[in-house]
């Protein structure tokens, strides 16, 4: 998602683009073999892996598809306007053995993510899959229904409920539980009850829910959506050289997003609530696999919901995207917390994937997940206390066997890699001890150094070429990264592009793959520049506090245009009855309440006065303060030309910045 601040309309469009924008990666020849070319050494890499893993055992496929009611093999989802936005055939090439340009395992995962529709989980409970990267899971009450997690917009929460309606009967809510406070569980929400028409519906969620879920991206939003591009692969075709999976699941619906506020949280594990005459024993899981988290029991059903605590593979303790470390040790324990709590257990359901029957194996699964994030927490410390940095203990660490052979364990998404990486992050934060990398050169000026080190650019890239020739991937992106770092090299980026492709096709990683190949493509096709309204999200944003867009515009601010600068403003926001004071000195942007009483340290240069509608029409993009002066819904008393010179501080952020190029 992209930052959001008052007057950064473009920014936040330019942001989102790179969740959304679609641009096929086509073949481009290169000095040594054809852009899509799988080379030998990466055949051989993944013949070993269907050595390595038991791909006989078709447990999963099993029970993926055990309890299938209906599917729709033609599933398209469009929006209001008709664009699609999501459609099932995309994966259709998805199925038989895995091609040579796609790790087998990875393939497996996707094959199983592939598998969508209506599916009865036991008598009551029942889930809808492939229609968004998370599953939406139904529970019959004694007079409706009680819906948990509706994915990730309304487009795709109403195409399930229509599904569901079809096989089940009508499905008049009941209940809603929203297990935690990413968007691809809770932006569908509006699908499926509308809080003015139905008040009454218990809607539970995690203590602190509501400000997680609509602060992450706030503040951190442009950065994070210009890398989930890079991570889930937005911009790439789907295809057996592009785009196969998400590891999660085969991708989010990016279509109108919102929240419907909780009436009932849960701050702590033992609570019980009767929804609809359904009996639940919830477990408070905060600061694990996200910061606000719920799982419950059924106990009729003798049936656990594992909301994202536990998964079909191994988490992320640091996502691509640049979200906070996850806590490693807090997972681990809430996970074996969950073992003893319903050690009763028959049936295992999750946020995503398939569901789990059978008392030991849900026990052997639980503790196979506990234990991925504990062994790679306790085994990274134990590295550091021997003085191994971060990317020596990346490359050390390996799962045992006894965890490493379970496909649930598998780094699809996660990686023992940066989950590594992150439990020294955690501890440690980015400094690994070493003094040459206390200070170190930017990315540009160290490249020019090392190339002309290593005997100038065509020196480096004949070692560029015989690192790809002898199948030494990492080094050849190693090498002529720098070389495209310091002199913008044409021939170093179709070099290093072939090389990002072979780590690609060898990834089990699908955010490793999708990382790797929209590097190549950038490399190769330059960056999208396509552009996306935010409308879809005003749903959502709408719920934020405004101080948070008020944070927001504090980290736009140009520190050099405002050098020497005093300035101060008073926010008005009439149908909320909320006044926030704004002020700037020694270059930075200070906010706070403000009740219009208290006397102010400093003469207020204006106060705008705006309705809360109108200040989201500015922060969307859809309106300008200053073109908005006549509105009924805005007033600006005092110095328009003070107010102007202020929002002219604020950077303006017009293109994707670059990641694989200077």
């Amino acid at each position: 998602m992209a930052q959001i601040s008052t007057f950064k309309g473009k920014q936040i469009r330019q942001g989102l683009q790179l969740l959304l924008a679609a641009l096929l990666l086509t073949g481009c020849d290169s000095p040594q073999t054809s852009h899509d070319q799988v080379s030998e050494f990466t055949r051989h890499h993944n013949k070993a892996v269907y050595k390595a893993l038991p791909f006989d055992d078709k447990t999963d496929f099993e029970q993926a598809e055990r309890g299938l009611i209906a599917r729709d093999p033609q599933l398209s989802i469009s929006d209001e306007q008709g664009a699609v936005l999501w459609q099932i055939g995309d994966y259709d090439f998805v199925k038989g053995d895995a091609p040579d340009s796609v790790n087998p395992s990875l393939w497996r995962q996707a094959k199983l993510n592939g598998m969508h529709g209506l599916y009865q989980v036991t008598q009551g409970i029942y889930q809808i899959r492939g229609y968004d990267i998370a599953n939406m899971s139904l529970i019959k009450g004694q007079t409706g229904w009680i819906i948990v997690d509706p994915l990730t917009a309304f487009e795709s929460a109403q195409a399930a409920l229509a599904m569901a309606q079809k096989h089940l009967g009508e499905i008049k809510v009941t209940g809603l539980i929203l297990t935690h406070s990413h968007i691809d569980h809770f932006g569908g929400a509006l699908a499926v009850i509308n809080p003015e028409l139905e008040p009454n519906v218990p809607v539970i969620a995690p203590k602190h829910f509501m400000a997680e879920a609509t602060s992450e991206n706030i503040l951190a939003g442009v950065t994070m959506a210009r890398r989930a591009g890079y991570m889930y692969g937005r911009n790439l075709a789907k295809s057996a050289t592009g785009k196969v999976d998400s590891g999660l699941g085969k991708g989010s619906v990016f279509g109108r997003m919102g929240v419907v506020p909780p009436n009932r949280l849960i701050d702590q594990t033992g609570q019980t609530l009767t929804i609809d005459g359904v009996e639940f024993e919830f477990q408070y899981t905060p600061n694990s696999e996200a910061p606000a988290e719920l799982t419950f029991y059924l106990p009729l059903h003798k049936a656990f919901a594992g909301a994202e605590l536990v998964s079909r593979q191994m988490h992320n303790l640091y996502t691509l995207r640049g979200a906070k470390v996850r806590d490693a040790l807090s997972w681990s324990n809430h996970i074996e917390d969950a073992r003893r709590l319903f050690s009763d257990a028959e049936i295992y359901f999750g946020s995503h994937h398939w569901p789990i029957w059978g008392n030991s194996a849900i026990d052997q699964f639980l503790r196979g997940q506990r234990d991925i994030y504990k062994f790679i927490h306790d085994q990274t410390l134990r590295l550091s206390y021997k003085g191994l940095t971060p990317s020596e203990i990346a490359e050390t660490l390996t799962l045992p066997d006894t965890l490493a052979t379970s496909f649930s364990n598998r780094g699809y998404y996660g990686t023992v890699s940066h989950n590594a990486k992150a439990v020294y992050q955690a501890y440690y934060g980015w400094y690994d001890g070493n003094p040459a990398n206390l200070n170190p050169l930017p990315p540009a000026a160290s490249a020019k150094k090392y190339i002309t080190a290593m005997g100038g650019e065509q020196a480096v890239l004949t070692l560029g070429e015989a690192a790809i020739a002898n199948g030494e991937y990492r080094w050849a992106a190693e090498l002529l990264n720098h070389l495209v770092f310091a002199n913008d090299s044409e021939s170093a980026k179709l070099l290093l592009a072939q090389a990002y492709q072979q780590l690609a096709y060898q990834a089990e990683s699908a955010p490793w793959r999708d990382s790797y190949l929209s590097a190549a493509q950038e490399l190769t096709q330059g960056k999208s520049t396509n552009v996306i309204s935010l409308t879809m999200m005003r749903d959502l944003l709408e719920h934020a506090p405004v101080p948070r867009f008020f944070d927001a515009m504090a980290a736009t601010l140009n520190a050099d245009d405002a050098q020497g600068e005093v300035l101060s403003f008073v926010f008005e926001l009439t149908d909320r009855n909320e006044k926030h004071v704004l002020w700037l000195e020694n270059s930075v942007l200070h906010h706070r309440p403000y009740d219009g009483q208290e006397a102010l340290e400093f003469e207020v240069n204006a106060q705008i006065r705006i309705s809360h509608s109108l200040f989201m029409d500015i922060v969307l993009g859809e309106a300008s303060l200053l073109d908005l002066a006549g509105s009924d819904e805005l007033s600006i008393e005092g110095s328009t030309i003070d107010l102007v010179g202020f929002l002219a501080m604020l950077d303006k952020q017009k293109e994707p910045f670059n990641i694989v190029e200077p």
